[in-house]
């Protein structure tokens, strides 16, 4: 559905969840189906969209997007009668005889608003979790990426139930306008800016969200490592979709020694990736809009680049960058980058890594590259982030069963696998208590010395007497 009226698309969703059409498992299933030829089916129609928005290859498509969701479906299949059972949980005695269930229910119609750098992934993804929790889902996919958006509308009406799930294309004044109506959920994937306005349009109508922002996500590097697989593994986490990745590794903290070491090793894996020149790279994204081109190439300004370095603006091209020996007070430490620049800041030690990462705000990742499980320990112990990667940079968005998601300013809320259920569903609590036998009458009042006396022992469990 597109060109329509906020409103207009919320009531007919909301017309379908109150008639029961998405509670059915098997309407559920059918739908998580439909998603799946989806993607499968019109893979490269997708593809295509994928590559004129963000110059990505086919196969970085399939990896980092179309794949991402396909697992993402398959394992709620596979799993959605056992996440959807109600689950018994003990009745205290002195309740006794009862009986007590957890009973999971979808929240009503949620609304999931998608950004520009995995537009396929980012908003189909959280799809998966509200339709398998039996909700009615609007989509707002990014303008920013509007051949995307384009084929997602077009897609999404034709595969899935119209009565339930619907594409709303535009800009910000059609976001804003979605977020003006009642919804029972808000599943925001952008950055901190723009969710602080969702935050705020969300309060007014007390709408819970999850909010899967960003932020600088550091890498720890040392000796003890093989340094060329390492730059390797650091190379493809950072370089993938031109750095546009909210999980991409921001900047490194390195001694000296490892620093000088890595930057050449970094130029080798980037020359073994895209070739001597990336700009001739099919393999090669490019940024996404003119203005994100301009901020990037003024982050550079100044700066002392040791691998790449080069900015086409025509072509929206900027090559994947190394600047080596980055200051914390320059300009590229003071917001998280969002592209392929990858700044080194030199530190003395494991300490003084710690000590930097403490003194910013909590990443949505980190990542380590040490042999030393006395490292690991540490920084799993010393410091928080949304998500820890030990040797491999991005990879944990592709276990269904890791929560991924921020912390602090990097988001609330997690997802994928079951937490994608449970993201999009109430746990109502129900409580069964015949009314005979009628042991509730033993807190009734009026309360006797020998009524409170029971209450004391074996109801409050604190004693018999009365404290004086």
């Amino acid at each position: 559905m597109t060109a329509a009226d906020p409103s207009d698309v919320v009531a007919t969703l909301r017309a379908g969840f109150d008639a029961g059409l998405t509670k059915p498992l098997s309407w559920r299933r059918a739908q998580l189906r439909a998603l799946r030829r989806l993607l499968v089916e019109s893979g490269h129609d997708l593809e295509q969209a994928l590559a004129l928005d963000l110059g990505k290859s086919a196969a970085e498509a399939q990896v980092s997007e179309i794949g991402v969701v396909v697992a993402e479906v398959d394992h709620a299949l596979r799993h959605l009668r056992r996440w959807a059972r109600s689950v018994p949980v003990p009745v205290p005695v002195t309740l006794a005889p009862a009986s007590a269930r957890v009973v999971p229910e979808p929240l009503g119609v949620v609304l999931v608003i998608g950004p520009w750098n995995y537009p396929v992934q980012l908003i189909l993804g959280p799809l998966v979790g509200a339709l398998a929790a039996g909700n009615a889902v609007v989509l707002k996919p990014s303008e920013l990426a509007p051949e995307t958006s384009a084929i997602l509308a077009r897609l999404v009406s034709r595969h899935l139930d119209p009565r339930a799930v619907a594409v709303v294309e535009g800009g910000a004044e059609t976001t804003t306008a979605l977020l003006g109506r009642r919804v029972d959920h808000i599943f925001f994937t952008g950055g901190g800016a723009v969710a602080r306005i969702v935050a705020r349009a969300a309060a007014e109508n007390l709408t819970p969200t999850t909010l899967e922002l960003g932020g600088k996500s550091p890498v720890w590097i040392d000796d003890t490592v093989d340094i060329e697989q390492a730059a390797r593994r650091l190379a493809w986490g950072k370089f993938m979709n031109a750095g546009q990745t909210c999980v991409a590794p921001d900047y490194v903290l390195a001694t000296p020694a490892v620093a000088s070491r890595l930057t050449g090793v970094l130029a080798r894996a980037v020359e073994s990736f895209y070739g001597v020149d990336p700009s001739t790279s099919a393999d090669y994204g490019r940024i996404v809009a003119d203005r994100h081109v301009e901020r990037l190439a003024g982050l550079l300004e100044g700066q002392r680049v040791s691998v790449g370095g080069t900015v086409d603006r025509a072509a929206r091209y900027i090559a994947p960058t190394v600047v080596d020996g980055t200051r914390l007070d320059s300009a590229l430490m003071e917001e998280e980058i969002f592209g392929p620049i990858l700044p080194i800041v030199h530190v003395q030690d494991l300490d003084e890594a710690i000590r930097v990462i403490r003194s910013r705000e909590k990443p949505l990742a980190l990542y380590v590259f040490s042999s030393s499980r006395e490292v690991e320990r540490r920084i799993l112990r010393e410091t928080s982030s949304g998500a820890v990667g030990i040797g491999v940079p991005s990879a944990h968005l592709l276990v269904p069963g890791l929560p991924f998601g921020g912390v602090g300013a990097s988001g609330s809320g997690a997802y994928h696998g079951k937490r994608s259920f449970d993201t999009f569903t109430h746990e109502k609590a129900v409580l069964r208590k015949p009314l005979s036998p009628d042991t509730v009458a033993l807190v009734y009042p009026p309360f006797t010395a020998r009524r409170e006396g029971f209450i004391r022992r074996v109801i409050a469990r604190t004693g018999a007497k009365r404290p004086s």
